[in-house]
């Protein structure tokens, strides 16, 4: 039958990883021991102060609608969190709680957009940023960030890029994928820009409780009112607390922006999952002694994968300073071929690694740079040892 789509719908791209993706789930399924470096969230689980009170929600009968934007537990709980981590003074119609941080980036730019209007992403890019753009009507405009420069925006290609029908910005810190922090000074940098331009920052700080090396975060927001009201802070549960299928996003921003952010979501979805806001508020709240576990293991995971990775002939790395991925760079590996196979490109590496040394990586073309592949050490130190070893042994045929 031949069906007449959403045009718009149409548009937006495929993951590249989808082929890979289903092909390591299909060795496993057949009993095949196959090393998985592509998890995008952290392999602890949830905290039980965080389970308890997410039991004692249901126990409670909190199983009902809430507001929209949220319950007002948890939009105060967020402006404390936010003054205590960010300094940042929010009041609760600052908040809107939504279905994880993606849904709260989908509500910022379809709040923001209007047809044609672009928006700056960063190059290395998380997958949905350019796709979601998309979906907002608006256009999406890549920005290279090299591996020299930290993988960070440079003033000079920002103004090189801006135009008449630049509307915002994306910033994430730290950064999936590369694991880059920005530091005050840069921040400071990029938001006077902002400013002078009057360009709308949507700052992704998810990984924001994820950072190492006594680096510290900064929202860009915190730097001053005008900047604060440009920016639309991104935050939610699902990194730092190891949240992720509770599906919990945070949005802090002007009031009238929150207004528009509100109605539309009003429309789509409502309100996120009253058991996970329940529990939400605990989180950020409660004990916060799983934040200081988790990055001790990863700064230890993230330490001996560098250190591996960077020994490996053909492959080399950043050090990231946060977030839980390492992108290596494979450019010397391309025009090589292993087995017979030739390496052309990240996505002819992944599927190389993946059915000669059972190995699975993100190859970076889904990230916009095909020069590099994504490892997460979001997974035992036994396995980053097993998986690095295997490919070290293929890369020398």
């Amino acid at each position: 039958m031949n069906f007449i789509l959403s045009k718009k719908a149409k548009n937006i791209a495929p993951s590249v990883t989808l082929e890979i993706t289903a092909k390591a789930n299909e060795m496993k399924s057949k009993g095949i021991n196959v090393i998985g470096f592509g998890a995008g969230e952290p392999d602890f689980n949830t905290p039980k102060n965080i389970q308890e009170d997410g039991i004692n929600a249901i126990r409670n009968g909190n199983t009902r609608y809430t507001p929209t934007p949220g319950i007002i537990q948890l939009r105060e709980a967020a402006c404390e969190k936010f003054k205590r981590d960010n300094n940042l003074d929010y009041k609760p119609n600052n908040i809107l709680v939504s279905n994880g941080a993606k849904h709260s980036l989908y509500n910022a730019l379809c709040s923001v957009l209007n047809p044609g209007d672009e928006v700056i992403v960063p190059n290395p890019y998380w997958v949905s940023y350019p796709e979601l753009v998309k979906i907002a009507d608006g256009v999406p405009v890549m920005v290279e960030t090299k591996e020299e420069n930290d993988f960070k925006y440079k003033l000079e290609d920002l103004n090189s890029a801006l135009t008449q029908k630049t509307k915002a910005i994306l910033l994430n810190s730290p950064s999936n994928p590369t694991g880059t922090v920005y530091n005050i000074e840069e921040l400071k940098a990029i938001a006077d820009w902002a400013v002078e331009n009057e360009i709308f920052v949507i700052s992704d700080e998810i990984y924001e409780k994820l950072i190492y090396d006594g680096e510290k975060h900064v929202s860009i927001a915190s730097l001053n009112d005008k900047i604060k009201d440009l920016t639309i802070v991104i935050n939610g549960m699902s990194k730092g607390y190891a949240m992720t299928g509770w599906r919990i996003g945070i949005a802090a921003a002007h009031q009238e922006i929150i207004k528009v952010m509100t109605n539309l979501q009003s429309h789509t979805t409502s309100n996120a999952s009253s058991i996970s806001q329940y529990a939400s508020v605990e989180g950020l709240s409660g004990d916060q002694s799983i934040i200081d576990e988790m990055k001790k293991h990863f700064v230890q995971r993230r330490n001996y994968m560098v250190d591996k990775i960077n020994s490996i002939n053909g492959m080399s790395c950043k050090k990231p300073k946060g977030a839980f991925y390492v992108m290596a760079n494979i450019s010397k590996l391309k025009g090589k071929t292993i087995n017979g196979k030739a390496i052309e490109s990240s996505v002819d590496l992944a599927n190389i690694l993946l059915d000669e040394a059972k190995v699975a990586v993100v190859p970076g073309l889904a990230f916009g740079c095909d020069d590099y592949v994504r490892l997460s050490y979001a997974t035992s130190l036994d396995n980053i040892k097993e998986g690095l070893e295997r490919i070290e042994k293929l890369l020398k045929l």
